[in-house]
């Protein structure tokens, strides 16, 4: 029999809280090809990302991929690493710290939020234990995905769904599938580009958001039809004219058609078509990571101005921004309606939850 996790001992005189798992990808350990190799052997190993044929792509990843690419992706990460480690691990701890202070401070003191990685740490199975151990009984998942896709938030579901499966006491549960069209998560990034341009010039707005193959898009997958609703809800927002932002997708791997314009051909191709100075912002990354500080600052960069560009620009994303936290306070509040408790906080519980908060890293 499986064995089920919960408490030794349960106090059942204790309320149960509400919680929030917020969830982002993931990232490696260290900048080295050991530890990005452990990361992209679970993150490539997932039929949500890479949907072929186990039989047909297992041997390609342990006999090929997982022998070359994790030279080239640890110099990638190396590039972009900082002190507080890897760049998505540092912006998303950053984030739900400022989330949680935000959520106990308006909504309610006992409500608790801790960040899980679909892949690597902290797991989501080890962010959803600790919530179990304190008491959450009503569990909101917060997919930092704004744009639904079945590689990103489906894997998360079946994340949640398989820690769960070892639980012994199930909370009620609610997921939020995507906010790609939410006025206040245009309102944030609205808010961000004129900031970026109050010290910056007004150039071409290009948003560049991650690539899927475009077959993903006949199976029915929506993530290119909400990709392309934020992109133009936002260039309202900002009263852009047709011909002052472009949309394009980036990270393409393999050989198969993924969804174009790809950004690295549509920055190579600007300079042809007279534009000569950019500023490049990617709506889909919650956080900024490698995608975006070593892709498109780097290496996007890079092929621009050699290819003629002579102004390259970034807006950061969202990350801990006061208008990024407003945007995801207000999506818990909308979705936890009629969870949270009418009763006064109990001492005991905001002790725990003080303690809970410190450990958000998950042990090696």
């Amino acid at each position: 029999m499986q064995h089920l996790s919960g408490p030794d001992s349960y106090d059942h005189r204790v309320p149960g809280l509400t919680g929030v798992l917020l969830v982002n990808l993931g990232t490696p350990d260290a900048p080295t090809p050991s530890a990005v190799r452990r990361y992209l052997r679970e993150f490539l190993s997932d039929p949500r990302v890479i949907d072929y044929p186990r039989w047909l792509w297992l041997p390609i990843l342990h006999g090929i991929i997982l022998r070359v690419r994790p030279r080239k992706s640890t110099h990638a990460y190396q590039q972009v690493w900082t002190v507080q480690g890897s760049p998505l691990l540092a912006n998303s701890n950053a984030l739900a710290s400022s989330l949680r202070t935000q959520l106990q401070s308006d909504v309610h003191p006992d409500m608790q939020l801790l960040i899980g990685m679909t892949y690597g740490k902290p797991s989501i199975q080890h962010a959803l234990q600790q919530l179990q151990q304190a008491n959450v009984r009503r569990l909101l998942v917060l997919p930092l995905y704004p744009q639904y896709s079945v590689s990103t938030t489906a894997s998360v579901f079946d994340a949640v769904a398989k820690a769960l499966k070892q639980t012994f006491w199930l909370p009620e549960l609610r997921f939020i599938n995507n906010y790609h069209d939410d006025q206040h998560y245009i309102a944030a990034l609205a808010q961000s580009v004129t900031t970026y341009w109050q010290t910056h010039e007004r150039n071409h707005l290009l948003l560049s958001f991650h690539g899927l193959p475009q077959r993903y898009l006949y199976q029915g997958d929506p993530y290119h039809c909400q990709c392309l609703k934020t992109a133009r809800l936002l260039a309202e927002r900002l009263q852009l004219k047709a011909d002052e932002w472009s949309i394009s997708f980036q990270s393409r791997v393999g050989r198969e058609q993924w969804l174009k314009p790809y950004t690295d051909h549509t920055l190579m191709q600007y300079p042809k078509q007279g534009i000569k100075r950019v500023a490049v912002m990617c709506p889909g990354f919650a956080v900024d990571c490698l995608e975006t500080l070593e892709e498109i600052v780097i290496r996007n960069r890079a092929d621009f101005i050699a290819a003629g560009g002579e102004q390259f620009d970034y807006v950061p994303a969202l990350n801990n921004d006061v208008a990024h936290i407003e945007l995801l306070s207000h999506l818990v509040q909308h979705h936890t309606q009629g969870w949270l408790p009418v009763n006064k906080p109990n001492e005991a519980i905001a002790i725990h939850a003080n303690q809970l908060a410190a450990k958000t890293q998950e042990p090696a």
